[in-house]
């Protein structure tokens, strides 16, 4: 029998791993597998600091599984067909009759696993990237909820009847050290700590300290008041069961206590579940195509100045700016200016939001299709249960509401230092005035951008 690592680099949780182990009895030491395929990678528009982030848990996932008496393979190949034909031969030559391996939801990857199938290699799968197993929230005519509050309603009553199958940490007899030796401070991922730091420290103190603030302060940018989990639930190096787990034993009420301050941040971990169900259903969102039909034939505008302007950060809009710079400097954004600045690139530059999504894969280090394409259509209003379209974010507004001093404006645009508070989220007055000559005037005009989107979506 044959483990293979996938979107699933963890001992923790990890269902594949607990089957393997239970069904080998063998003493020699057991074989396990991991493809680092960054050509392949690359093409799904990974970013490097998520492939750097992925090795370096796989580096560290080869020490702790050697108690287990288990030795992980890392292989480098370039794509899903140098996969296929590796194991084919491995299992060839070993007399491996059973490869065990957790599912993943993504098209391509299915159709990997299908052609291993169509080999006659028995290939057996558990589900490991959600809580309530996909295809198990559905309406009352056996389909997937289009609109997110039902599908809520209905994955809470599941959770709350049915519970769900956290399967706890591995226990080993060997005396070995499972922490994973210190990685080089050199990575360019270096400033996010391996999972094993998350979930004994970050986690407990986001819980104990900030998640009760948690609904008031998500979506202030210059604060950090969000936990930082979705780089390692992209990764699948933590489990989503073993975060509600750790939810639920620090508050015990939390799926009933829909009003309460903490619940809000449950309800972040309900989309992602939602987005990993739709993919699920709809495997055309794969294929990046609009999960709303009528918005398939959208005549949207291509054009290389603006777009470059908007992924450089350079506007004219400082809160889309700072976003924007905060991207490309750091790999990671907040959530909500990933609203704003999506809802700039379709709504003010009428810009296919393709083209949105696949800059952010290439650049984040949490890139995940299914939440990524379900944020993006919901921005650009051509998704599953999106923003309508004529709810278009003012960038000055969400700049005031945001970021009413500054703080994060000035962080990432320091240019900007000196410019007063008065000024700072749409300075172009200073522009025009000769009084700031170090930023650029902006792109378009809002209020006739607005406009021009109303009509655009009519149409």
């Amino acid at each position: 029998m044959l483990l293979w690592f996938r979107n699933d680099l963890r001992s923790h949780d990890n269902p594949a791993l607990q089957y393997f182990l239970k069904n080998n009895t063998c003493n020699t030491p057991l074989k396990a597998v991991f493809f680092i395929s960054e050509p392949q990678w690359l093409l799904h528009d990974w970013s490097t600091i998520k492939i750097d982030f992925i090795k370096r848990h796989a580096a560290a996932l080869v020490e702790e599984l050697a108690p287990f008496n288990i030795k992980l393979d890392l292989v480098n190949v370039d794509s899903f067909g140098d996969q296929i034909a590796y194991l084919r031969a491995l299992c060839e030559q070993e007399g491996f009759q059973e490869i065990v391996a957790n599912s993943e939801v993504e098209f391509n990857e299915q159709q990997r696993d299908n052609a291993i199938v169509n080999l006659g290699i028995k290939l057996t799968l558990f589900e490991a990237d959600v809580i309530v197993p996909k295809g198990k929230v559905l309406n009352l005519s056996h389909q997937m909820y289009k609109v997110f509050t039902p599908f809520k309603r209905a994955w809470l009553t599941y959770v709350k009847q049915h519970g769900f199958d956290y399967l706890g940490k591995l226990q080993s007899t060997s005396q070995a050290s499972l922490s994973p030796t210190v990685q080089s401070p050199d990575s360019i991922s270096a400033h996010w700590p391996l999972v094993h730091e998350v979930e004994k420290h970050v986690l407990p103190l986001f819980f104990a300290e900030k998640i009760s603030d948690y609904h008031d302060q998500r979506d202030i940018p210059s604060i950090k008041g969000t936990s930082g989990l979705s780089p390692y639930l992209a990764a699948g190096v933590i489990s989503p069961r073993y975060v509600l787990m750790s939810l639920i034993n620090a508050y015990p009420d939390i799926l009933i206590a829909s009003d309460s301050e903490e619940f809000s941040w449950l309800n972040e971990i309900i989309w992602r579940e939602f987005y990993r169900n739709l993919m699920f259903h709809e495997q055309r969102l794969c294929k990046h195509q609009c999960f709303n039909e009528k918005y398939q034939a959208v005549a949207w505008h291509y054009n290389d100045a603006l777009f470059d302007a908007w992924c450089q950060g350079k506007t004219g809009y400082p809160l889309v700016d700072a976003a924007m710079r905060q991207l490309n400097q750091t790999g990671w954004m907040h959530n909500r200016l990933r609203m704003v600045v999506a809802s700039f690139l379709t709504k003010h530059l009428l810009i296919d939001w393709r083209l949105g999504e696949k800059y952010f894969m290439s650049r984040l280090i949490d890139g995940d299709l299914a939440s990524n394409n379900g944020g993006w259509q919901w921005a650009a209003s051509t998704g599953c249960d999106a923003q309508p379209y004529f709810r278009i974010f003012n960038p000055i507004r969400q700049s005031e509401r945001f970021d009413p001093k500054g703080y994060f404006i000035r962080k990432y645009l320091p240019e900007l230092a000196s410019v007063p508070d008065k000024n700072i989220h749409f300075p172009h007055t200073l522009i025009e005035k000769n009084k700031l000559n170090i930023y650029w005037p902006p792109v378009v005009d809002h209020k006739e951008a607005r406009l021009k989107a109303l009509a655009f979506y009519k149409v």
